[in-house]
């Protein structure tokens, strides 16, 4: 494979001088010695075992040989793949193409997601975005440890083993039918015994709160379980329980029931936003970092707002 012995210097000189006509202007395009030039186009010949110009010598211009008319046509395909190779990664470099994969689960796709990807793709609109949602924090974890997913949302601290952001603390609240109780805080020992609605336990953030209770001494008492955020607020409006959800599980904008503080509260649920230590992230899950940080410091503020004004 004697083509694939070249180096694209060589190529370069060969589109030059055939360009220019001679050494002396090739070289002063490419900002080489004409001496340069001429050891490139004559190391090319020894590899090829051909001569790719006839040098009728004096004023007149070189001339490419049959073979070489021929080897320059392949050679401006391979330069011309070259140029676009190098504008791709350069754009890739920027963080303006490329590819990201994130793992998440229900309430941050809702909440938080959407607005991180709009401002992403309207800054960078060639950038592929893969999403993969689950509502198990053992699945998500396992994603990022085999490499499916680039990035991850945690609830939680992050992993010692990774690295990562922490972007929001989100208060548990207390869902009601409209007018079960006064507007304002509710104590946690109206839960004693109520029926309740829940999310399954695979569910950290359930698992929380269901432990949080419990050190109150209440009597918990589940009627039913959905990681359908929609569904709980469902159930509730209907009447057939309480529920205690994070306040980013509950649109902002569900008027079927009502949304009261917790007091005294129980410890609120911390967003992470994690990726592996020793797998280095591209420009884009880099860009993608940046926005989710901006993001949620403003859910942060409307968090801040919200537990002021709630019912």
């Amino acid at each position: 494979m004697r083509f694939a012995d070249l180096d694209l210097r060589h190529l370069l000189a060969l589109d030059a001088v055939a360009t220019e006509g001679t050494f002396a202007r090739a070289a002063e395009r490419l900002g080489y010695t004409q001496s340069a030039v001429s050891q490139q186009i004559g190391a090319l010949e020894r590899i090829l075992g051909e001569r790719v110009f006839d040098r009728p010598g004096g004023p007149r211009p070189v001339v490419l040989t049959p073979y070489g008319a021929e080897l320059l046509r392949h050679a401006r395909d391979v330069l011309a793949r070259a140029r676009q190779a190098d504008d791709a990664l350069e754009r890739f470099r920027r963080g303006e193409r490329g590819r990201v994969v994130v793992g998440t689960y229900q309430s941050v796709s809702t909440s938080m997601l959407p607005a991180i990807v709009g401002r992403l793709r309207a800054e960078r609109p060639e950038v592929e975005i893969v999403v993969h949602e689950s509502d198990d924090d053992d699945e998500l974890e396992s994603l990022l440890t085999d490499g499916t997913v680039d990035l991850t949302f945690w609830v939680g601290h992050v992993f010692e083993q990774h690295e990562g952001v922490e972007l929001v603390t989100d208060p548990f609240v207390l869902l009601a039918p409209h007018g079960a109780f006064a507007p304002g805080p509710v104590s946690p020992a109206v839960l004693d015994g109520r029926p309740l609605i829940g999310q399954q336990h695979s569910s950290s953030c359930q698992r929380m709160n269901e432990a949080a209770l419990h050190a109150f001494g209440l009597d918990l008492t589940y009627v039913f379980r959905t990681n359908d955020n929609g569904t709980v607020a469902a159930m509730v409006q209907a009447g057939m329980g309480l529920a205690v959800l994070p306040r980013l599980c509950i649109d902002r904008h569900e008027s079927r029931v009502a949304v009261h503080r917790l007091d005294p509260p129980i410890p609120d649920r911390l967003i992470s936003l994690v990726w592996r230590r020793d797998r280095t992230t591209s420009p884009v899950a880099q860009r993608f970092v940046e926005i989710a940080v901006a993001v949620a410091a403003e859910v942060q503020a409307e968090l801040t707002s919200g537990a002021e004004t709630a019912a």
